[in-house]
């Protein structure tokens, strides 16, 4: 029996999923962040005390191996 530390176990994961099964697991991770917004005030508050450009800013430095990694 091997042991394969965390990331080798993910990616061997990755490698298992269909297409659509990345599209679910984004739709899962959306509808429970609205989730966590209406039924968690507290959460709500901090996510709406947060200015839009961070959340942009954290969306250029996330999608931006993506981006690389698909047009090179």
């Amino acid at each position: 029996m091997v042991h394969l530390n965390f990331f080798d176990r993910v990616e061997n994961l990755g490698k298992k999923m269909k297409w659509y099964d990345f599209s679910l697991l984004k739709g899962t991770v959306f509808f429970a962040t609205l989730c966590l917004i209406t039924a968690w005030p507290t959460f709500k508050d901090l996510i709406f005390l947060v200015d839009w450009y961070w959340y942009l800013i954290l969306f250029i430095v996330f999608s931006a191996p993506l981006f690389k990694k698909m047009y090179s």
